[in-house]
């Protein structure tokens, strides 16, 4: 805790009279990329498993947390205290079964327990189903489909294996191909759109997070073509078949490096 009030002592000096210029001009529509880019850090230091690096950038994170809350309190919309008691009282409202009397004997059934919960907070009753709750428009859209294919599914709106979602796949492909030879701009956006939104419902009936899928992906192929960038040198281009080659000589590489 004292380390705590250490980082709200120091971000409270930045933000008073004498303190920090750059610190000073925030404000909270100012900090939001910055808000953003440090979650997606501490999502990529997740990924690399780097305990110090995961420290490291969920530190920058709370700074971002703590300035938001600053600015609030000089505002008198809301204060640090505010956020912890707001997420406090909300964890012991959605989790009865472990500060209360009710009953949740596996994951599945707390997930139940929480949406109903939450739906009682918001006022929403059977009458108002809202089986797609609204999420972030900042998400991910990759994360955004993965979240939407869980939720209608959870009202048996899916596939009972990958197999439906993987013909669904080829059905967008179909009419992706119809679009194409339509030539109609907007028709074609709408059946790459539907594709994606397929191939994460693929994804996730195998149990894969699209968005980590298609990081990786990117990961892998970004270190393949540092060979196609070291043998094109100075120049500019070169022919695709060259391209290939240089390229797969890249994926024999990085191949050989994981084994």
């Amino acid at each position: 805790m004292e380390s705590l009030q250490r980082l709200k002592s120091i971000i409270d000096t930045l933000r008073s009279p004498g303190g920090c210029p750059w610190d000073l001009e925030q404000t909270p529509e100012s900090l939001r990329p910055f808000l953003l880019e440090e979650a997606h850090e501490v999502a990529q230091a997740i990924e690399e498993g780097d305990s110090e690096h995961i420290c490291e950038e969920l530190g920058d994170l709370l700074m971002n947390i703590f300035l938001q809350a600053r600015i609030g309190e000089e505002e008198n919309t809301f204060s640090l205290n505010d956020v912890a008691e707001n997420i406090s009282d909300k964890l012991i409202r959605r989790h009865p079964h472990v500060f209360g009397d009710a009953d949740a004997a596996d994951p599945e059934a707390v997930r139940r327990q929480w949406e109903e919960i939450k739906q009682e907070e918001k006022g929403e009753t059977e009458t108002a189903r809202n089986t797609i709750r609204p999420l972030p428009a900042s998400l991910p859209a990759l994360c955004r489909a993965d979240r939407v294919g869980q939720m209608v599914a959870q009202v048996g709106f899916d596939w009972p294996d990958s197999t439906g979602a993987m013909e669904k796949v080829k059905e967008e492909l179909d009419e992706l191909h119809e679009a194409v030879a339509k030539g109609v701009p907007e028709e074609i956006e709408h059946e790459i759109g539907d594709i994606l939104f397929a191939v994460s419902s693929v994804a996730r009936k195998l149990g894969v997070d699209p968005e980590v899928a298609l990081s990786r992906s990117l990961s892998r192929f970004e270190e393949r073509f540092k060979v196609v960038d070291q043998k094109l040198g100075e120049r500019e281009s070169a022919p695709l078949d060259q391209l290939e080659e240089w390229y797969l000589e890249g994926k024999e590489i990085q191949n050989r490096n994981q084994e």
